[in-house]
């Protein structure tokens, strides 16, 4: 997905204010950092920085501490402009970390004192990779640090020279104290009790926002979860947050005011408005609507809206997922230039673009592509909802999993029971930032369940998932990257694994495969239990390079996958032709695999390769690599270019509803794709209601699916066929 997402009357504007967007300056580096009350935890000891005795005078010693939540250990970082901040203590917001005499020297203390703008009181925070900072002294250069990495109460901190060990590298934890009984869930989880004042809940709510906002690339994660009950206040949902009730059912978390979804932080385009969710809370929308203006892998699950919900900010938009919601009034899909809606409900809905697809929704339109282009199936075949975290009627924490369904349309909670099972937090192996491969191999040996927290997690092994109906449950965009080339994760060919909530993000090694399900061969029969993966999103670059041949290898049988994007980065670090280079997005080889909610862009070869039988896909997005630099560099064979689907020659049957695929050949325009969809010519393997586009003209498609339909080009921007053969 780019930067330059297009409307089809304002192809030529909208370029230019995409340009313009990507022409102004990034945010500063204290963009990514709280600007509300937050703790500071230290990565070597899980203890946090600490005025002790609470005591206000100049000269406090400030130590580290077990996390207790009082305002002695509350901080915050103040901007004082060029990228250094003063952290005053809550306690006295007047008195800040400042290191005695003015020293420039190794192992001077740290301690309180009242802010007179001197160089000594003044840090640089500095992002590591896994969402820590270390704060660096402006008067010495020198790092906040942990005297010999100690994990004792009671140490004072000092300076030190900047060495990259734990002792100097700190997290941000929560601005409010987790309710009694909750789990440890490490520093990147909060949870809200409806006794905790609105205030208080709100000015965390704030504070994550104030970070996440424009953080695009960062490596800050974030789970802001709810318990049952009642909330007047507003969570705007940034980058790499997930706001989620902790009911079992959506309507057990009411929040009056909104949970929404904004894009002003580019100037009301909403194309960049990706990694982040919304679930399982019911909301009271103030002013009668709430608004989720996203693009990709942004889902909106389990909500339930009373009154209207509005998908877009006035600007561009290319989103997007909704799941197992209702919406009482109606939805407003604007500018939205897709969606997939599947299991949802709602008074009504407006809007279209190229390619809306509904799927098993109650008062969905009428099917009626390409006039306007909506593609309506009355029910979900088969499907798994996501698994998610909630707390029981006696306050014990659990992970409901939810049953297998066929044939179904509308939500999974409209009748009251829901079916599936739950799995005590017992049975769950907690992932926290700083775990490494080797931990989790060992939980999952032990026949543990992975509930993964929010963070960035280098893996220098894969994740071997072995056992049936094994859970992976990440919260808050938990992110994997695998080093050194290997693959993240590695599913067996069993029954049942569910995979939910994680972004896999490519190593600087080239990987062969970010992930793979069932080993190459694999033959069972899986129809009663399949394996299914929600909200499982891979990126490659953006963050910086990344390399990977294939992102994910299906090769199990009747396997599900519910709402996933596959991102060859477009934009961010590490972008280019030869930098993060991709061939495949999906490969499928096992038989009778389900997707629903497919998104795959930008990889250099063929897109998706669909190798099994009975595969069925509903809706599909995708977009062409924009920078192939010439045709030359981009010939399959002799055809020009790769198409965004592909299914076999041996496939016999095959069937795909609502499918898009976009040219954007902004490197050189001359290149032109033969075709997007390459089929074997078979009454067997049918797809329905296609669009293809040239973005602004830029770049061709020639034909629709192998010789048929199109073209796409600077004279006919969209091209639509309603079936093939």
């Amino acid at each position: 997905m780019r930067s330059k997402r297009l409307l089809p009357l304002t192809a030529t504007a909208g370029l230019l204010a995409s340009a313009t967007a990507l022409l102004a300056p990034a945010p500063s580096a204290l963009a990514a950092v709280p600007t509300g009350a937050t703790t500071l935890v230290a990565q070597n000891s899980g203890k946090c920085v600490d005025a002790a005795a609470a005591a206000t005078a100049d000269g406090t010693v400030v130590q580290q501490y077990a996390c207790n939540g009082t305002t002695a250990q509350q901080w915050q970082l103040q901007d004082l402009g060029n990228g250094y901040v003063r952290i005053n203590n809550q306690n006295d917001t007047s008195k800040v970390l400042d290191v005695v005499d003015v020293s420039t020297a190794d192992a001077a203390k740290v301690q309180l004192w009242t802010y007179g703008g001197g160089l000594n009181q003044q840090w640089q925070a500095v992002a590591e990779a896994g969402g820590a900072y270390h704060f660096v002294n402006r008067n010495s250069g020198k790092c906040l640090d942990v005297p010999s990495a100690s994990t004792a109460d009671a140490v004072q901190l000092q300076q030190y020279a900047c060495n990259g060990t734990a002792a100097q590298s700190f997290t941000f934890g929560s601005t409010v104290t987790n309710p009694p009984g909750t789990p440890d869930f490490g520093p990147n989880v909060t949870v809200f009790d409806p006794s905790t004042p609105a205030a208080t809940v709100q000015a965390k709510l704030n504070a994550v926002f104030a970070q996440q906002e424009s953080n695009q690339f960062g490596a800050q994660r974030q789970a802001l979860l709810f318990k049952p009950g009642s909330y007047s206040v507003d969570a705007n949902v940034g980058f790499y947050t997930q706001v989620a009730g902790l009911g079992l059912s959506p309507d057990d978390v009411t929040i009056n005011g909104a949970v929404h979804a904004e894009a002003d932080w580019f100037q009301g385009n909403a194309t960049q408005n990706f990694w982040r969710s919304a679930e399982n809370l019911s909301v009271n929308p103030t002013g009668g609507t709430d608004r989720w203006a996203v693009s990709q892998a942004a889902p909106y699950r389990r909500m339930h809206v009373r009154g209207n919900l509005q998908l877009d900010d006035g600007g561009w938009s290319s989103g997007g997922f909704i799941a197992d919601s209702k919406v009482d009034g109606q939805v407003r899909s604007g500018s939205q230039q897709q969606w997939l809606s599947r299991n949802a409900q709602w008074g009504s809905w407006t809007g279209s673009n190229w390619n809306m697809v509904f799927v098993g929704d109650v008062n969905a339109p009428a099917n009626s592509f390409p006039n306007p282009p909506y593609t309506t199936v009355g029910q979900t075949p088969v499907v798994r909802e996501k698994p998610f975290l909630y707390v029981d009627s006696a306050g014990a924490y659990k992970v409901f999993v939810p049953a297998l369904r066929s044939g179904t349309s509308g939500t999974s909670w409209a009748g009251g029971a829901q079916q599936g099972s739950s799995l005590p937090i017992d049975q769950f192996f907690v992932v926290k930032p700083g775990a490494t491969a080797a931990d989790m191999n060992a939980a999952l040996a032990q026949g543990k369940n992975l509930l993964v927290t929010p963070g960035v997690y280098h893996l220098n092994q894969p994740l071997n998932v072995n056992r049936a109906d094994t859970v992976v449950l990440g919260l808050g965009l938990a992110t994997l990257v695998p080093d050194n080339g290997v693959t993240a994760v590695n599913v067996a060919d069993v029954d049942g694994v569910k995979l939910a909530g994680l972004l896999i993000d490519a190593g600087t090694v080239n990987s062969p495969v970010l992930m793979q399900v069932g080993a190459a061969g694999s033959s069972a029969d899986h129809g009663a239990d399949p394996t299914s993966l929600h909200d499982v999103f891979f990126r490659i670059g953006g963050a910086g390079v990344g390399k990977a041949t294939q992102s994910l290898v299906v090769n199990s049988n009747n396997v599900i996958g519910d709402h996933m994007w596959l991102w060859r980065a477009d934009h961010g670090s590490g972008v280019g032709w030869t930098s993060n280079t991709a061939a495949n997005g999906l490969v499928v080889n096992g038989n009778n695999v389900t997707m629903y909610g497919l998104f795959v862009e930008h990889y250099q070869q063929t897109q998706v390769i669909w190798n099994g039988n009975n595969g069925r896909t509903y809706f599909f997005q995708n977009e062409l690599p924009y920078d192939p630099p010439n045709q030359a560099a981009w010939m399959n064979g002799s055809t020009r270019g790769y198409p965004a689907y592909k299914v076999a020659d041996s496939v016999t049957t095959h069937e795909a509803w609502g499918l898009g695929s976009y040219a954007y050949f902004n490197v050189n325009p001359a290149v032109v794709e033969e075709h997007s969809f390459e089929v074997p010519n078979r009454s067997t393997v049918r797809f329905h209601d296609m669009v293809t586009v040239s973005l602004g003209g830029t770049g061709t498609i020639a034909h629709v699916i192998n010789s048929t339909g199109g073209p796409s080009n600077s004279t006919t921007n969209v091209a639509n066929l309603v079936a093939y053969p």
